[in-house]
């Protein structure tokens, strides 16, 4: 054991020649063999190692799932404000789009236009009316329109 022994001094190298102070540190390298060791199953701390695991495996999914909830409820947020913003442009371009259709389907509008194009109202006779045509025709009608004078009953 002897040989195997290390002497070591916690001096600097430099000041280990000179005057030997303080106690050497000695340092015995012993092999030990764990082969034959056979290592002995305890039952109640494999139920304590499974109870353990359980638990955090729970915990784990409760916390997985709250945050799902939330990171959804955070999604649905935006996608709801998108939705919003979306509404507020097209419900102003609606209104947009009726006024600007209003304005072009004005009759003082459209005569003025007619009049710069040298378009004049028609003569008497020039209108031919098209659902009076297809009455004289001999083909079958489905539903006619009739107008009612409210004096011919009496």
């Amino acid at each position: 054991m002897a040989a195997a022994a290390a002497i070591r001094t916690s001096l600097p190298a430099a000041r280990r020649n000179t005057f030997f102070t303080g106690t050497p540190e000695i340092y015995f390298a012993k092999p030990i063999d764990n082969s034959r060791l056979i290592k002995v199953e305890d039952p109640g701390r494999n139920r304590e190692m499974k109870q353990i695991g359980t638990a955090l495996a729970f915990l784990f999914l409760l916390v997985f799932t709250y945050a799902w909830q939330h990171f959804r409820a955070i999604e649905y947020g935006y996608q709801i404000e998108a939705a919003k913003r979306e509404l507020n442009n097209l419900t102003e371009m609606n209104r947009a789009l009726r006024l600007e259709d209003a304005s072009l389907r004005d009759p003082e509008r459209i005569d003025v236009m007619a009049r710069r194009m040298g378009l004049v109202p028609p003569e008497p006779g020039q209108v031919i009316r098209m659902d009076s045509a297809s009455s004289d025709s001999g083909a079958p009608v489905m539903a006619r329109v009739e107008p009612i004078s409210p004096l011919a009953g009496q």
